[in-house]
């Protein structure tokens, strides 16, 4: 997931006006996309939160993936 600093993401493409984490309004420095959508955040340190969870459910989803693997071996 990159932060708007790295593409170019636009507000008024957000899908959301408030904050998952916080309910406050999002905000432009604090965009990111998640499945190919502007998702918007109050800040980057909730944009950054959320891309965080997101590695750790891809991580856990790997490793139950992995493991479920070696029972049909």
């Amino acid at each position: 997931m990159a932060p708007a600093s790295e593409t170019t993401l636009r507000i008024e493409d957000a899908i959301n006006e408030n904050c998952p984490w916080s309910g406050k309004p999002i905000s432009a420095d604090s965009l990111t996309l998640y499945n190919g959508a502007v998702v918007g955040f109050c800040n980057p340190d909730c944009r950054d939160k959320f891309a965080r969870a997101l590695a750790s459910f891809e991580d856990a989803l790997q490793a139950r993936r992995a493991a479920n693997a070696g029972i049909y071996q």
